[in-house]
């Protein structure tokens, strides 16, 4: 990749559709979906810190976030049934998406290469964080779900039943939380929320 691409290939995230294999009601890709990833990694972090002696930092979470699937751009949003398929899929596609990371990186210059390093892959380092991270996108994928099944698409069904199980199941108490107390308003209607304002 020519040298000073990045930033334009970043702004290409809008044209990487994700939940490929169903039919959706509205397209959602993966440049709203990461923004929608880092706020609710950034809350997670708040809760955590905030209501269960948490010492993150959220400002970092929100920013891999945001980052999360930028490798996307070149490998496309692998579907998720056939991402976890088989052992021997999901390792070759890991290799891929270090491959498109490195790619990425080229189109930067040398200097600021080593900041953007660590955004565009999960690393040891910020194993605690990237936790907040994952957390957020499989709710991301759960508050999806919820939508598309609020407008009768039965396409979203076991999905939602899927990601609701793996969300329970990571015993994260932030992640408890924001499900009991933020999650239950994406079922309003403007209107409804509007009024619980008041």
């Amino acid at each position: 990749m020519r040298k000073n691409q990045f930033y334009a290939m970043l702004a290409r995230m809008k044209y990487i559709n994700r939940w490929g294999l169903m039919r959706n009601t509205r397209e959602e890709n993966d440049s709203e979906h990461s923004l929608d990833v880092a706020f609710i990694a950034h809350a997670l972090g708040l809760i955590s810190n905030v209501y269960f002696e948490g010492d993150v930092d959220v400002e970092r979470i929100a920013v891999l976030a945001m980052f999360h699937d930028v490798t996307e751009i070149i490998t496309g949003d692998m579907p998720t049934p056939v991402k976890y398929y088989s052992p021997v899929i999901r390792s070759a596609y890991k290799d891929v998406e270090k491959v498109a990371k490195e790619q990425l990186l080229t189109g930067l210059p040398e200097e600021m290469r080593p900041f953007y390093d660590p955004l565009l892959m999960k690393t040891e380092e910020e194993a605690e964080l990237w936790k907040f991270v994952k957390a957020a996108d499989r709710i991301s994928a759960y508050l999806k779900c919820v939508e598309e099944s609020r407008t009768g698409n039965t396409d979203f069904a076991d999905a939602l039943q899927t990601n609701l199980k793996q969300i329970r199941d990571m015993g994260m108490p932030e992640v408890d939380y924001f499900m009991d107390h933020f999650a239950p308003a994406y079922t309003n209607t403007l209107d409804a929320s509007n009024k619980e304002r008041e």
